[in-house]
């Protein structure tokens, strides 16, 4: 880097690629879209799924992101080539994600991108997303404040009691410890 301008659009683009993780995170879909250029394209070939243009984006965002319990993504610079007023780079990715109807699950992957300068500054003229480790594991955390985080809660404290052999059995417990034979017949 040897001038002022290449210093500058680096910092652009990076602020860019910050600034789409940031909306994604704060399902801020109508700021993500305009994130990209009006012909833009978003591919993510592992979903599947291909958006072209700004209003494709900004539907397609939504309706993902609909399905999602949560969703946390970090994002790592990756490398930027800048040619003029266009410019590709890689953006690296870390994702946990639970979806409402309970798959969860983390992976690694790369955002390909091709950017252009535009009157409103750097914006993503194509974005492509390739998944290069993706573990389907259920994921035993929560988002906070949610159902799941309580019922998780409550299964820890449970179970910090049930291994607690020395102390006496709750009220509450030996309640329900009668009830269920009852309520079966017994």
């Amino acid at each position: 880097m040897n001038n002022f301008q290449e210093i500058a659009d680096r910092v652009e683009i990076e602020a860019l690629r910050g600034e789409f993780t940031d909306a994604a995170m704060m399902r801020d879909r109508p700021r993500l879209a305009a994130l990209f250029t009006a012909d833009a394209v978003l591919r993510m070939p592992n979903v599947p799924v291909e958006f072209i243009g700004r209003e494709q984006i900004l539907a397609g965002g939504e309706r993902l992101q609909s399905q999602w319990d949560f969703f946390v993504q970090n994002s790592h610079p990756g490398v930027i080539r800048i040619d003029g007023d266009t410019a590709t780079g890689r953006t690296y990715m870390q994702e946990l994600a639970r979806l409402r109807d309970g798959r969860s699950g983390q992976n690694f992957a790369i955002y390909h991108d091709t950017y252009r300068r535009t009157a409103e500054g750097w914006r993503f003229a194509e974005r492509v997303y390739e998944v290069r480790y993706a573990d389907t594991t259920p994921l035993n955390g929560s988002a906070p404040g949610t159902e799941a985080q309580a019922r998780a809660e409550a299964g820890t404290e449970a179970q910090t009691r049930a291994e607690d052999f020395g102390a006496p059995a709750s009220a509450e417990r030996l309640g329900r410890t009668i009830a269920a034979p009852r309520a079966d017949g017994v």
